[in-house]
């Protein structure tokens, strides 16, 4: 029995070392990847995800997801078609390994974002977006949690409205993000998103 599980802990540490990317070798691939997410991963442009400092779980799962056509990117169709399992690895360790830019919210909106983000919406039986993301935006790698502070509010806004309307399905069997942009209004989606684009 002992021996048993010296065996599974060896096996599932040489498995975390082998799903671990390569930073330097991640750079060298990401030539396709700047015209829209920046040199560093920070987006020049609110339509397109700043990726810089996301987590590897989660940048792996979106790359694997785009690739499968489980997610739909039609800006990405074929980039990532022949890359391998460990090229991918490569790249989201290399966006993973860089420094993410802040902005900062809307006074206006400030208010009702930040009472969304924090508490959530009790009366529509919407959760507050820390219990999951973490409260600083800071998101949660072993669970798949993605980081948000300081992500664009354009792309956070396109994002919900798209798991509002289904039109993004990819957040698993227990539609999460399905569930938690259905009853969001516009406002809303608004509000959080810019309260979001100002945490550190």
């Amino acid at each position: 029995m002992y021996r048993l599980i010296i065996l599974l802990i060896l096996t599932i540490s040489v498995a975390q070392v082998k799903a671990e990317g390569d930073v330097s070798r991640g750079k060298a691939l990401t030539n396709a990847c700047v015209a829209c997410h920046g040199v560093d991963g920070n987006s020049p442009a609110g339509a397109f995800p700043s990726i810089a400092g996301q987590h590897t779980k989660y940048l792996l799962k979106q790359l694997n997801d785009i690739k499968t056509k489980k997610r739909a990117a039609p800006l990405m169709t074929g980039l990532l078609d022949n890359m391998s399992a460990q090229d991918l690895e490569d790249i989201a360790a290399y966006f993973a390994d860089q420094k993410h830019k802040t902005g900062a919210a809307k006074a206006e909106l400030v208010k009702l974002g930040e009472s969304i983000y924090r508490a959530g919406i009790k009366r529509k039986k919407i959760a507050a977006c820390s219990a999951c993301h973490l409260p600083q935006g800071e998101g949660l790698n072993l669970a798949g949690f993605p980081a948000l502070a300081g992500q664009w509010p354009e792309y956070i806004e396109a994002q919900l409205k798209a798991f509002r309307t289904g039109a993004r399905d990819n957040d698993g069997e227990g539609r999460m993000m399905r569930n938690t942009a259905l009853d969001l209004s516009d406002e809303e989606i608004a509000a959080v998103a810019s309260y979001i684009y100002g945490l550190k």
